[in-house]
């Protein structure tokens, strides 16, 4: 159930993500940045746990508070207004 429920998060930051990559622009650019470091990183963390001994359900864990995390953070950009 744990992984399902990732499943529908991630699925809802990958929508908030392709919004805001439609827009085009700077943020875009930015936003194309931070989710291939991410990748990377969380790809990282991931290796280094297992090799330490977590469980999947640990690694799931993880991937989930920083997709909470982007899920926040990509909401909130969203209602802003654009800087003149």
């Amino acid at each position: 159930m744990e992984l399902d429920d990732a499943g529908l998060e991630i699925n809802g930051v990958i929508g908030l993500r392709i919004a805001k990559l439609m827009r085009g622009g700077k943020a875009a650019q930015r936003e194309a940045q931070r989710m291939v470091s991410e990748k990377m990183l969380a790809a990282a963390k991931a290796g280094t746990s297992l090799m330490a001994g977590a469980s999947g359900d640990k690694i799931v864990e993880q991937y989930r508070r920083k997709v909470a995390a982007n899920a926040k953070r990509l909401s909130r950009n969203r209602t802003r207004r654009k800087r003149k």
